[in-house]
């Protein structure tokens, strides 16, 4: 996980370590403890509004913003949506979706390739939760860090794209094994990437978890959309019907722990 870079000490959570010197895996500990504990109060938070809370991950232009304009446009009358972005710097990607008349609170992290539950929580302050369904959270385009840190999400969406190559689920399979769904985004351009073999893609997946639901979408001509929109629809459903906070994530969000020599720098 990110004791390698050092990036899970942001300036969110840095207050919580900063009153004295400590071994590092101390510290460590302390951030995830930490951070658990302010995602069970954004979930706590989302379920006492029925919100449903996404959390998108991808690499870096895999479409993640293009498939949120898509979606706001295509979903049924009446879903209200926010949006959460994360980047490591500007405001780009929600000018867009602000655009479409939808709020959307730009959390940029400096040197952090990941959003955690301190992030968001500050980034809750800046919206009206109680006039919002579904809460989309882009995270920062990464496909090893955003699996491990819980932000108090309900469900985790992966996009993978066709112009990354069909191997990238077996190259990182901590992301798969975090996610609820799996979009493969982009595929208007299959008849220009010959090297892309869908049911090598899928089979890439299935190696690692035969159980996550998987489909392929375009933002661009909307093929696809339906499978999607009929999911995000359905989780809505069945978020609300649970019994308030106890409506949380069906499986408790892996980690992916260093060797111990790298956790003591």
């Amino acid at each position: 996980m990110c004791d390698t870079c050092g990036c899970n000490l942001t300036d969110a959570n840095r207050h919580l370590v900063a009153a004295e010197p400590r071994e590092t895996i101390e510290v460590l500990e302390n951030l995830l403890a930490e951070n658990d504990l302010q995602a069970m109060r954004n979930r706590a938070r989302f379920n006492a509004r029925g919100l449903l809370a996404v959390n998108l991950m991808s690499s870096p232009g895999s479409g993640k913003t293009a498939l949120l304009e898509a979606t706001i446009q295509a979903l049924p009358p009446g879903v209200r949506v926010a949006v959460i972005e994360g980047d490591l710097e500007t405001e780009n990607d929600a000018a867009r979706i602000r655009r479409h008349g939808v709020p959307a609170v730009q959390i940029t992290t400096g040197m952090a390739c990941h959003l955690d539950a301190h992030m968001v929580g500050q980034a809750l302050q800046r919206l009206d939760l109680s006039a919002i369904d579904i809460l989309f959270i882009e995270n920062v385009g990464n496909l090893v860090c955003p699996a491990n840190f819980d932000i108090g999400q309900h469900c985790n969406v992966l996009l993978l794209s066709v112009t990354e190559g069909d191997d990238k689920a077996a190259k990182y399979p901590v992301m798969v094994r975090a996610a609820d769904a799996v979009l493969i985004t982009k595929t208007d351009l299959l008849p220009y990437i010959e090297e892309f073999d869908l049911a090598r893609a899928r089979e890439a997946v299935g190696g690692v978890r035969r159980d996550v639901p998987l489909w392929e979408v375009s933002a661009k001509n909307g093929k696809g959309l339906a499978r999607w929109l009929d999911w995000l629809t359905a989780s809505l459903t069945a978020c609300r019907a649970a019994p308030g906070p106890s409506y949380a994530p069906a499986e408790p969000r892996a980690r992916v722990s260093a060797p111990a020599h790298a956790s003591r720098r």
